[in-house]
């Protein structure tokens, strides 16, 4: 219902002369500069619409006064960047790794790639933070089976482990149990053996000296300090890929393990792996 506009006293402001169910309404309109303000918004709308792309059509949309093009505009600016890469990779293409390191600019470039390409490569079996886990190297200590300097960290990773390159990095540890080269208790002995090279404390069969020299030493060495032409693991340094409690070594003394690394020279250019070198090998534990 309408009545006539009144003075409230309580709120020291005219009603409306609209009241209903004995409430009246108060006559508070909007702030004028509230008001400018979407006048104002409202003028720049239309004039957005005029100058810029703005109403979609059937087939297509409004183009604007000034034809502008937000999609050209990434495509140009992806395509920029795109040349920019191209360059530095060119120059890290014919460049050798070490002046890779020691070129500020290169080594950036090369820093930035080759994260991005571990995490989206060696991340799922090394971890983000290249500390690997059981049967996955730890890339961030100085313990490598194939070598840790720029040359053997790029060639690892260019031909691969065991894998299906030809010049892949291949060593076959017997299965001294499967093979028949030993029995089982001579296994669990050599298991103690191994066990003491990093913990002076364990005790060892008599005889299981001369068993190592035997049968082990070709490969790790007769000080059991591995050989990496073999990619054999130093076995004195407590450093250990699958696990060094006793069963976990009587279990790959028996059976051995052939664990694979993919050859990243048939997955990524040349360029991208020397980059991928160079991080990894910054990581703190290259050599």
């Amino acid at each position: 219902m309408s009545t006539e506009p009144e003075y409230d006293e309580v709120t020291k402001t005219y009603t409306t002369g609209h009241e209903w169910d004995g409430i009246k309404e108060l006559n508070t309109p909007l702030p004028r500069w509230w008001l400018w303000t979407l006048y104002a918004t409202i003028i720049w709308s239309i004039g957005y619409w005029i100058v810029m792309p703005a109403w979609p059509l059937i087939n297509d949309h409004t183009r604007g006064v000034l034809g502008y093009s937000q999609r050209d505009t990434v495509n140009a600016e992806l395509a920029a960047a795109k040349n920019a890469r191209l360059i530095f990779s060119e120059k890290l293409l014919n460049a050798d790794l070490e002046t890779i390191e020691n070129t500020p600019e290169l080594l950036e470039f090369a820093m930035a790639g080759g994260k991005a390409v571990f995490g989206d490569n060696c991340a799922g079996c090394h971890g983000t933070g290249a500390s690997g886990a059981k049967g996955y190297p730890n890339l961030n200590d100085d313990d490598w089976l194939w070598g840790g300097s720029l040359d053997e960290i790029h060639e690892t990773i260019t031909v691969g482990i065991r894998g299906v390159h030809d010049d892949t990095r291949l060593s076959d540890m017997p299965a001294f149990l499967t093979d028949d080269m030993l029995d089982k208790d001579q296994i669990k002995n050599m298991a103690d053996y191994v066990v003491s090279l990093s913990d002076n404390t364990h005790t060892v069969p008599e005889g299981t000296y001369e068993v190592f020299q035997e049968n082990c030493a070709a490969c790790h060495g007769e000080n059991a300090k591995g050989n990496k032409d073999f990619g054999a693991p130093n076995l004195t340094d407590g450093i250990w890929l699958y696990g060094a409690d006793k069963e976990t070594l009587i279990s790959t003394i028996s059976y051995s393990r052939k664990g694979v690394m993919p050859a990243w020279a048939d997955r990524l250019d040349p360029a991208t792996i020397k980059s991928l070198a160079v991080f990894i090998h910054s990581l703190g534990g290259g050599k």
